[in-house]
């Protein structure tokens, strides 16, 4: 395992993030599943574990908590983070770090950050009523907090903005950084003004969501004959290796095989090449045609439909690109409830999107979309001369 040093301590480049761990089908996390990934992780050098207050319906610190307290204290760096992005007007900061203490069985945290600036979020930070920053400044002092910093989701004019107004107490920042969001999300602007103010930066989605960790088959025939024996997910993780400031990556693993392939990456360090990293340039344009959703559910928690907006995006993209017969069977099998039409285009999707993607004009494209694929038109015909001849009888029987 690669190691980092920072503030003195010696952490794994790969860190454990826990925003999409194995769940049952009760939607509850799979403890033993879980546990097995952590324990291999611990086994072959990762120390870094990350998680937040409200991943997985506020299942993945217990979850986390209760599957590292077998270990020594000084066995893990663990991270975590403060909701303000949805603060309420029954949000204490004080009683949410305490409750995050317990659900994770710990005295203190490595790591804790703000937990999503961005455009919406950062009046909250910001907002004198909740002293939100100088309380989270007092409990580092106090050593509750180890090191103190924030992840960054919005736009470069509020990045510059946050860290005028905290960046001086801000011990590191973690930002989404990969080779397609460096010029999509302007991560490379980020990276400047951090390696500008020497603050170490932390990555989350250096795959975008499990995007880069498995290409279409034309690109990734292209890595192959570079890098025979290095996987989609590898080449994302070495090029992410190689930005200047970097020190943990973390990624979200739930199977064993995106753990052990990522181990193996994380066991050498290999820089890429200036013709490889080119390549790499070459396969990000393709890919930024699509609507770069990263799976982060974000979206889902203020949907008044219920909608599950990252697997209708990755429908769109599919309709947009690549249509093909499963793609209008899985469609067929959805209820009305579950369609882009039952969108009300209320944008409370849109404010939370991370990626700050429009998800009402998507819905409302996709729905335009679905009419142009043979077999929904079919069968929308076919409901529609149903409902008619259901109609006829029930009036016949009047």
């Amino acid at each position: 395992m690669i190691y980092t040093e920072h503030n003195g301590a010696s952490i794994s480049r790969l860190g454990f993030g826990a925003m999409r761990l194995p769940l049952n089908e009760d939607k509850t996390v799979n403890m033993e599943l879980t546990g097995q990934l952590f324990d291999y992780a611990i086994a072959h050098g990762v120390n870094y574990f990350d998680t937040a207050y409200p991943y997985l319906n506020q299942q993945s610190e217990p979850a986390v908590g209760e599957l590292l307290s077998k270990y020594p204290r000084e066995r893990f760096y663990l991270a975590t983070k403060y909701p303000g992005h949805q603060l309420s007007d029954h949000f204490d900061p004080a009683a949410t770090f305490e409750r995050q203490l317990k659900n994770c069985r710990v005295e203190y945290f490595d790591y804790y950050l703000l937990h999503n600036i961005n455009e919406n979020a950062i009046k909250n930070y910001m907002d004198p009523r909740w002293g939100m920053v100088d309380y989270f400044v007092e409990q580092k002092k106090q050593g509750r907090i180890r090191n103190l910093g924030f992840s960054f989701h919005g736009r470069y004019p509020n990045f510059l903005e946050w860290l005028e107004y905290a960046g001086d107490k801000m011990d590191f920042c973690q930002i989404e950084l990969n080779y397609v969001d460096w010029t999509l999300q302007q991560a490379n602007l980020l990276v400047e003004e951090l390696n500008r103010r020497g603050m170490p930066i932390w990555v989350m989605e250096p795959v975008h969501g499990g995007k880069l960790a498995k290409l279409d088959e034309e690109c990734e025939a292209k890595l192959r004959a570079a890098r025979p024996d290095e996987s989609d997910a590898a080449w994302a993780m070495r090029w992410v290796m190689d930005v200047p400031g970097v020190k943990v990556i973390l990624s979200g693993m739930n199977t064993m095989e995106q753990l052990e392939d990522n181990i193996r990456t994380f066991s050498e360090d290999k820089p890429l090449t200036a013709e490889e990293r080119a390549l790499l340039e070459e396969i990000a344009e393709i890919i930024k045609k699509e609507v770069p959703c990263t799976g982060c559910r974000y979206c889902c928690a203020g949907c008044p439909m219920e909608l599950d907006i990252p697997m209708l995006i990755r429908l769109y993209n599919n309709i947009c690109y690549a249509p093909a017969m499963p793609l209008s069977m899985q469609l067929e099998a959805m209820e009305e409830r579950e369609l882009p039409s039952a969108c009300i285009g209320c944008g409370a999707c849109a404010d939370a999107c991370p990626q700050h993607i429009d998800v009402p004009a998507v819905l409302a494209d996709m729905v335009e979309k679905m009419k142009t694929l043979p077999s929904w038109k079919k069968m929308c015909e076919e409901r529609a001369r149903i409902e008619r001849e259901k109609l006829a009888r029930e009036q016949a029987g009047q």
